[in-house]
């Protein structure tokens, strides 16, 4: 069972529990519970259908920062072999924040770049709940560089609030380090892949999500500012306006695809990805495989090209001239 509920879920915790119960009641005793034990479970799927067909941004916020949310090192251990995490920027020193190195992806050669926001408390504060210092942009741009020179495909999993806000890491030149990453991945001859997998925050996940291939798991959101600062900043108020805003932003996966900011939604369990992780990892594994084979063997100038076009079409704007 999930360990952690959201308010919303709190219909389903009841039906749960009584199914666990009559379970672990019954279990090596001669008792005719199964029909009652199916009944319920038929009951609880109708419910859960009923919740998740319908949720609000606000919702999907915080499914996407869902403790129990599988995370990049979890894919990385279910998806590839071979891995061998780098370590470094080669300028000040390593960020926890974000992991990356070589492995394989089906017997493909590829380089990871993911945050990594930690699995409990301990790890979350060693890893900065997920948000980079300088030096982990930097550290990441060195895999990038090393990924071209080996002419290997890069995927980038992003999962953070946003980069570090930090007066150490303004010091050391935090916004100069997230546009190097920009422009350098513009620029990257070879194919990216880049997959939302929890909560793409602001430059923070820009940084290395400026990808061909641009994937969302469907209970992700990615924002340039999260609810409870775009409620601030309009209403003075980060925690009432924070659902309101949260629908304004368009920060869902359906949402940014109807827009044609991303790619493709990738369905997950349902009741999110933490509720059956090993499924959510077959489901990535699947899309990631398909997007590489379309990417294999692609002119490099012609990539360049599509990438270039792809952000430039982002958006939308009305040019008035005034005499």
């Amino acid at each position: 069972m999930v360990k952690h509920y959201l308010d919303f879920e709190k219909p389903l915790v009841e039906l749960e529990n009584e199914i666990e119960h009559l379970k672990r009641f019954s279990r090596g005793k001669t008792l005719h519970v199964e029909d009652q034990i199916k009944h319920l479970e038929e009951k609880l799927l109708r419910l859960r259908k009923e919740i998740f067909s319908n949720l609000s941004g606000w919702q999907i916020t915080q499914i996407a920062r869902h403790i129990d949310r599988p995370k990049a090192s979890f894919y990385i251990n279910e998806l590839f072999t071979d891995f061998i995490e780098l370590h470094g920027d080669r300028h000040y020193g390593d960020d926890p924040a974000i992991i990356g190195g070589m492995a394989k992806l089906d017997g493909k050669p590829v380089f990871l770049i993911g945050h990594q926001k930690g699995t409990d408390f301990k790890e979350m504060a060693h890893r900065n709940f997920g948000m980079p210092h300088p030096e982990g942009y930097r550290k990441a741009l060195r895999l990038m560089r090393m990924a071209e020179t080996f002419q290997k495909p890069i995927l980038t999993m992003i999962d953070t609030p946003g980069a570090f806000p930090g007066v150490g890491a303004e010091e050391r030149g935090q916004a100069e380090a997230i546009a190097q990453n920009l422009r350098a991945m513009a620029l990257l001859r070879t194919p990216i892949i880049t997959l939302v997998i929890g909560e793409g925050g602001s430059g923070g996940a820009l940084a290395i999500g400026m990808g061909d291939r641009i994937l969302m798991l469907e209970y992700s959101i990615y924002s340039v500012i999260s609810p409870e600062g775009c409620a601030a900043i309009l209403w003075k108020d980060g925690e009432k306006g924070k659902a309101i805003a949260a629908d304004y932003l368009k920060l869902t996966a359906r949402d940014l695809f109807r827009l044609g900011v991303i790619d493709e939604v990738l369905e997950e369990p349902l009741g999110g990805a933490h509720r059956n992780p090993k499924e959510m990892a077959n489901r990535l594994k699947e899309a990631l495989l398909r997007h590489l084979k379309n990417l294999e063997g692609a002119d490099l100038d012609g990539l360049l090209n599509q990438r270039y076009e792809k952000f430039r079409k982002m958006g939308a704007f009305i040019e008035e001239h005034r005499k």
